[in-house]
């Protein structure tokens, strides 16, 4: 089994946080996005993943390479690092990893995680992950027979459709199979919306008579912006500790402060006079010194001193400081610092 990983885009929606990390490496809990999305496939998939494919701009640099390397590592995988130089969509990007669309493997956009009780069928000849929302037009949706097969791919439908939407996680039983496809839609310029469509090759391999079910998950994680990015950070927290999985290191160092779980800190993080959580993520090395922190990330090295915040990023060796106030406030003042 092989997972194909198209994380090539810039993150523009997640700025400033990307302007230095790409968005998959920005952490969840306190491993990167990419990470946990890759540990999730691979829990679900019935045999043992060999290879993990990152498409990525050249621009990560040779330290997220690393990084990456490291990731596959983790799951038992070799990982193979492939450029995407242009934008010309979700097509062209898994086509940029053609070398590694062979046998049977998983596709999974990197900026979308997911919650899921099943195991993966594998005799299927495809399966697309959805999940039902409220405004499908941003998405590319699927429509399903009686019998619960898809029978349509529409990519962001201005009129009503489906609400079934796209999550970005598909299984293909024959990799080679969708690597024609893909080279058919660039050799013949099929593009919709201005760009070569994944969903184009499915609508294709459809009408050639591959059947595609759909693959429900338990729920649908988005990491687009940074509100999305700070809530999939609090369920995910709910998730592990449902799980009972260690969320607090023991090098951690907490000194006259309330912990209110779920929360994660890392290793060599310092809390100090402070009441952290609930759902609130600290990073390798991070400092918290007398604040109040709920539903928020601070990322590795970062400190946040004499602060009250909330729903909030902290980027890598980012400081916020707020002073304490000295006050003489009259009858009937309001004053909002």
């Amino acid at each position: 089994m092989k997972i194909i990983v198209p994380m090539a885009g810039m993150g523009k929606r997640m700025r400033p946080h990307t302007l230095t990390v790409p968005k998959p490496l920005i952490p969840i809990a306190g491993k990167p996005i990419v990470q946990r999305l890759v540990e999730d496939i691979a829990q679900v998939c019935n045999e043992p993943v060999d290879e993990v494919a990152f498409i990525i701009g050249r621009a990560f640099g040779k330290e997220v390479e690393s990084n990456l390397q490291k990731i596959a590592e983790s799951v038992g995988a070799k990982a193979s690092i492939v450029y995407q130089d242009e934008a010309l969509g979700t097509a062209h990007a898994i086509l940029c990893a053609k070398e590694s669309l062979t046998g049977p493997l998983v596709v999974a956009f990197a900026d979308t995680l997911f919650k899921a009780d099943f195991k993966l069928d594998s005799s299927a000849a495809g399966t697309i992950w959805v999940q039902k929302v409220d405004d499908p037009k941003p998405f590319g949706v699927v429509k399903l027979d009686d019998s619960g097969e898809i029978t349509d791919f529409v990519e962001k439908p201005e009129e009503f459709v489906s609400d079934l939407a796209i999550i970005g996680i598909y299984y293909f039983q024959d990799g080679a199979y969708l690597r024609e496809e893909l080279q058919y839609l660039l050799d013949n310029d099929i593009k919709d919306k201005g760009e070569y469509q994944l969903t184009n090759a499915l609508e294709n391999m459809k009408n050639k008579g591959t059947k595609f079910v759909p693959g429900r998950v338990t729920e649908w994680l988005d990491c687009g912006n940074k509100d999305a990015t700070v809530f999939t950070n609090q369920r995910y927290l709910e998730y592990l500790q449902e799980r009972g999985e260690k969320l607090v290191a023991d090098s951690a160092k907490i000194t006259n402060s309330v912990i209110i779980e779920p929360v994660y800190i890392g290793e060599n993080a310092v809390v100090t006079d402070s009441v952290v959580g609930p759902h609130v993520s600290l990073g390798e090395g991070s400092n918290v010194r007398n604040s109040v922190l709920t539903n928020s990330i601070v990322q590795k090295s970062a400190s946040v001193l004499h602060a009250n915040i909330t729903n909030s990023m902290v980027g890598n060796n980012a400081t916020v400081v707020s002073a304490p106030a000295d006050l003489s406030l009259g009858d009937f003042n309001t004053l909002r610092v």
